[in-house]
């Protein structure tokens, strides 16, 4: 758990380096070295693949940054072999001299139906971390069962570094309790309240404690995503849009509503909207304009979005990023604004941190 003087520290606070889709990846270049002068902890790396793909990414990173931690925030399981997995993390763990952290998600399940591959399981994704560790840790691995089938598999080289810390990307109880077991940490997805960051926690940590792990190591990483001083077009750009995808999917968008406790019926009032009811359940970011997501999203409920995002001045941001770390949140990743725009705000929360701690 973090205390109020380490709260002060803006090491607590990171950020997406290529947010979306991008054509030039080599935007993260600088942008990393930004956030590191910024004294920002994390530079984190969504992964998509096409002009995203994460060990390339962290690679570069790890020889263009001295200080701040490089985070794959996510990659799924299932689509490389735990022997790839293993020595990805391995490498740029070594790449790093040990700031690479290694962040999971579950993915939707339409994206496995596309792919060709089965949906992963809460089973599967355990004992997935379960044979990296082991691998990592140099032993021989012989595995049959839900993550796959794996006869002998091991690495015959081991990096002088500890290995990666593994985080689990996580919305539902489930999911959030499998963390607890298993991970090092969970990361909470975008457009939850602080309220639900708090519950959240508090499932992953019990779920560690009823495991016989120390429920306060266990890392919880709030994701927030932030329009600190930007105008009204520009934060409804950066927050607007995002949320009005995120809640349109089915699946996604109602462990977001549940998670907040927000009614079902509210959540169904806004999926009935003419342009969403067209797609007829395909995903809206991928389809819509930026415009038009903007302009659906004001059918959700009013408070929806100030509830469960930080935009205004640096300082009224600075001050929503502390409520999300009294929820329970260990450290934030921080959505929606890139380095180039966090410097005001990344002041305030070191300031207001600096005032909580006296």
């Amino acid at each position: 758990m973090v205390t109020n003087v380490q709260r002060r520290d803006a090491s607590r606070l990171g950020c997406y380096m290529l947010p979306g889709g991008v054509k030039d990846p080599t935007a993260a270049i600088e942008r990393s070295r930004m956030a590191e002068r910024l004294g920002l902890g994390t530079a984190w790396l969504s992964e998509r693949f096409d002009t995203k793909d994460l060990p390339a990414l962290a690679g570069a990173l790890s020889q263009t940054t001295n200080r701040i931690e490089i985070a794959a925030g996510i990659t799924p399981f299932g689509l490389r072999h735990p022997m790839v997995l293993g020595s990805m993390g391995q490498t740029l763990q070594a790449l790093t001299k040990g700031r690479f952290t290694l962040g999971f998600g579950r993915s939707a399940s339409w994206r496995w139906q596309m792919y060709g591959f089965p949906a992963p399981t809460l089973q599967s994704m355990a004992d997935t971390v379960d044979i990296l560790r082991r691998l990592w840790a140099g032993e021989t691995v012989s595995y049959k069962g839900p993550a796959g089938e794996f006869p002998s598999i091991r690495m015959a080289e081991r990096a002088d570094v500890p290995p990666p810390p593994m985080l689990m990307a996580a919305v539902g109880p489930k999911t959030l309790e499998l963390a607890g077991r298993h991970f090092d940490g969970v990361i909470l997805h975008p457009f939850l309240t602080t309220e639900a960051v708090q519950r959240s926690a508090k499932i992953a940590r019990d779920a560690a404690a009823k495991a016989g792990r120390d429920p306060a190591r266990l890392r919880v990483t709030a994701t927030v995503v932030v329009a600190p001083g930007m105008t009204p077009d520009e934060a409804a750009h950066a927050i607007r849009a995002r949320g009005a995808g995120y809640f349109q999917v089915s699946g996604l968008g109602d462990m977001l509503a549940k998670a907040n406790q927000w009614p079902d019926e509210d959540l169904a009032r806004y999926r009935v909207h003419t342009v969403l009811a067209a797609l007829q359940g395909k995903p809206a970011d991928k389809l819509l304009s930026r415009q038009q997501l903007i302009d659906i999203s004001y059918s959700m409920p009013e408070h929806w979005i100030p509830s469960s995002s930080a935009s205004g001045t640096p300082q009224e941001c600075a001050r929503r990023l502390h409520a999300y770390m009294d929820a329970g949140a260990d450290d934030i990743l921080l959505h929606g604004a890139t380095p180039e725009y966090l410097d005001e705000m990344v002041a305030s929360f070191v300031a207001e941190g600096e005032g909580a701690a006296r």
